[in-house]
C-alpha cells in the first residue's frame, strides 16, 4: 500500500457513480481509481473509457483481488452491500459503502461484528454530512443561536411518479423497502448526526397507494436523549398539488427551515430573519470521500461509521415494523 494515496476500486459502476461520486475517486488529493466493476461488462468498459479509469471487470472477485487496490467503493443496490462488504475486508480493502447501508438489523449487527475484528476500515456513505448547508445548520446549532432545541418537525411528500428510475427500489428483496428506504437514510442520518443518541423511537407504515408491493407511507417519532423531539411523515403517493420537502428544527428562541433537496435555509430568531443560499460540488459525495480517504491514510477520526450505519438501519426498521 502507498501510505501516501488511496488507489480505489469500484463495484457498481452505474447511475450513481457517474456525477455524485465516481469522478470524486480521480479528484480528490491522495486519491487514485484504477477500476471499475459492473455485471454488464460493456457498461464497465464504457465508464472506464469515457472517465479515463484504467481496468474494469465484469467480476468483483477480480477488482477485489488486485494487488493494489486499497480501498473499494461499493455502490450496487443494497442487498449486495453486506456480501461485497464482507468479502472486501477478508481481502484486504478499505470500504466505502453506499446507502442504506445494508437492509436490515441482522445485517448491520454482521458487518460491524466483522469491522470489529478487521485490520481494515469501513466508512459509510452519508456525504450530506460534508455539504454546505449542512455544515451551516451544525453551526448555527452548537452556537445556539435559536436558543435550546425544542423539536423537529419533517416532512417528504412526493408524487407517485416521484423516481421512475431504478425500479429495484420497489423491489424489496433488493432495496430493503421501495423508496423510504433510498431517502430517508441521509435524512435520518443528519438527524442523528445533529442531535445525537436517541432512547426511543416508534413509527407506523403502510402501503396506501396499493400501486406497487412495498410500503410508500411511513410516519416516525423519536424521542432523543437530550430530550429533543422528532416526528417526520413520509409519502411516495401523494397528491402532486401536495408535494412537500421541508424540514423544520425548533428552538425556544426561534427556527431553522430548509428542504433536503434545496440549497437554502431560512432562519428565524430574535434578531430577525436570515435567508442562506448554498452551492453543492459537481461531484456531490467529493467532500465526504476526502475526509474517507484522510481517515484511510490514518490523518483524521471515521467521517461515518458502521456504527452510525447501524443507527440509520434501526431507526429505519423501527418505522417500517
Amino acid at each position: 500500500m502507498d501510505k501516501n494515496n488511496i488507489v480505489w476500486g469500484i463495484i457498481g459502476c452505474g447511475d450513481v457513480a457517474e456525477v455524485k461520486s465516481g469522478p470524486a475517486f480521480q479528484k480528490c488529493e491522495n486519491s487514485k481509481l484504477l477500476a471499475v466493476m459492473r455485471r454488464n461488462g460493456g457498461l464497465a468498459k464504457d465508464f472506464a473509457q469515457r472517465h479515463g479509469v484504467p481496468l474494469w471487470y465484469d467480476d468483483a472477485e477480480k477488482l477485489l483481488n488486485h494487488p493494489d487496490i486499497d480501498a473499494v467503493y461499493i455502490a450496487t443496490p443494497p442487498n449486495r452491500h453486506l456480501n461485497y462488504a464482507l468479502k472486501a475486508l477478508n481481502k484486504g480493502k478499505h470500504v466505502y459503502i453506499e446507502k442504506p447501508m445494508v437492509l436490515h438489523t441482522d445485517e448491520a449487527l454482521e458487518l460491524a461484528s466483522a469491522v470489529k475484528t478487521s485490520k481494515y476500515k469501513l466508512v459509510v456513505a452519508h456525504y450530506r454530512r460534508f455539504l454546505p448547508m449542512y455544515i451551516k445548520i451544525s453551526e448555527l446549532l452548537s452556537t445556539k443561536v435559536i436558543g435550546p432545541i425544542i423539536s423537529v418537525d419533517l416532512q417528504f411528500l412526493q408524487p407517485l411518479n416521484f423516481n421512475t428510475k431504478a425500479t429495484w427500489r420497489l423491489d424489496k428483496n433488493v432495496s430493503g423497502g421501495g423508496y423510504f428506504h433510498d431517502i430517508a437514510p441521509h435524512q435520518l442520518d443528519l438527524m442523528y448526526y445533529f442531535f445525537g443518541a436517541y432512547d426511543q423511537a416508534k413509527g407506523i407504515s403502510v402501503n396506501q397507494s396499493k400501486m406497487n408491493t412495498v410500503d410508500d407511507m411511513v410516519n416516525g417519532i423519536i424521542n432523543f436523549k437530550n430530550g429533543i423531539q422528532f416526528r417526520g411523515i413520509w409519502s411516495f403517493a401523494f397528491p402532486k398539488q401536495f408535494e412537500r420537502d421541508k424540514c423544520i428544527i425548533y428552538g425556544e428562541k426561534g427556527s431553522i427551515e430548509f428542504s433536503f433537496y434545496k440549497d437554502e435555509l431560512v432562519m428565524k430568531s430574535e434578531k430577525g430573519n436570515s435567508t442562506f443560499q448554498f452551492k453543492n460540488p459537481t461531484h456531490i459525495q467529493q467532500p465526504m470521500i476526502q475526509q474517507t480517504v484522510h481517515y484511510f491514510l490514518g490523518n483524521r477520526s471515521n467521517p461515518c461509521s458502521v456504527e452510525d450505519g447501524m443507527v440509520v438501519t434501526n431507526l429505519m426498521e423501527t418505522f417500517t415494523n
